[in-house]
């Protein structure tokens, strides 16, 4: 564990990490109970179809994971110094322009990657980090049908071309292994992880400037990351169009990315940041294992100059 990491006062890193593995896996079930039709524990209602005047599985899976993620942290940690930014609550808790006022503050997104949860493909997550001043210091991605639960802890003051940290995968019995990044390094041999339904001409013609190796399309954001973590990929790629992903989209896969070597940073060598007042990631997002990510962000970025000239990365 980095020796650097701090948490806020009273709270203990191993009661905190005992906590988060039983919601994380209360998630997955709820989850996994939507996506099967069938009725979820812990009390929720069966998801209702548009036929039958409800919102559908998505939008009942969604509340569901986020109230039992917000009650759960709020009952097994009534005293925290800390603030909850969910996607689901966002509405209700932001103006634009300002920052939430919270040193600390967890943010969450219950359900990422809802095409795929609607199209069965499995490749759904749950997105949970804990930002310090606007710094991811802790990240949990989980993967219900794969049954993965990453975990990464980053050291304060962690800089986003990599940091002191650990990062490790879980399953349901406890049994845990750590990252496994890929030993590859020319840039024609890395392996990109892509997006099957965000994907543009510019982003189409910045992949062929680059011209990496293999893709392999897959869904949730956390998806993406997590096989940079098991070595099976080395590059993911969000380049903004008319929308943009949002601080919940990036902020648990940075968190475990980083935390095992890994780089997540904007084209141009930008660290993110989060709750600035603008939950938007806009530019050109680069996720990747590391060793190569200085030279992907420069080639990417003197292909931007070209394709859009006015776009910031």
């Amino acid at each position: 564990m980095p020796a650097a990491l701090s948490l806020p006062s009273g709270i203990a890193m191993q009661g905190l990490l005992a906590e988060l593995r039983r919601l994380s896996w209360g998630a997955a079930d709820i989850l996994l109970a939507y996506g099967r039709g069938e009725q979820p524990p812990y009390g929720f209602p069966r998801a209702l179809s548009v036929d039958e005047g409800g919102e559908g599985p998505v939008s009942a899976a969604d509340l569901a994971v986020n109230h039992w993620l917000l009650d759960g942290l709020a009952a097994a940690f009534p005293a925290a110094a800390w603030t909850v930014l969910s996607e689901e609550t966002a509405k209700q808790q932001l103006t634009d322009g300002q920052p939430l006022a919270a040193e600390w503050l967890w943010i969450l997104d219950p359900l990422d990657g809802t095409k795929d949860f609607l199209q069965g493909t499995g490749e759904y997550a749950v997105h949970l980090a804990l930002a310090r001043q606007g710094e991811p210091v802790l990240g949990v991605v989980l993967l219900p049908v794969m049954e993965e639960l990453w975990f990464g802890l980053l050291a304060d003051g962690a800089d986003a071309a990599g940091a002191p940290g650990r990062s490790w995968c879980e399953n349901r019995a406890g049994e845990s292994r750590p990252a496994r990044l890929s030993p590859r390094r020319q840039l024609g041999e890395l392996v990109l992880v892509a997006s099957r339904n965000h994907r543009d001409q510019r982003l189409e013609q910045l992949l062929a400037a680059l011209a990496l190796g293999d893709t392999k399309a897959i869904g949730s954001v956390g998806g993406k990351v997590a096989t940079i973590l098991r070595g099976e990929t080395d590059v993911y790629i969000s380049l903004s169009g008319k929308s943009a992903p949002k601080d919940w989209d990036m902020a648990a896969p940075e968190a475990v990315l980083r935390a095992a070597g890994g780089a997540f940073s904007h084209a141009d060598g930008r660290a993110l940041t989060y709750n600035n007042g603008d939950v938007r990631q806009a530019g050109c997002l680069i996720a990747s294992h590391g060793p190569s990510h200085e030279a992907l962000c420069a080639k990417a970025a003197a292909a931007l100059a070209v394709i859009d000239p006015g776009f910031a990365p």
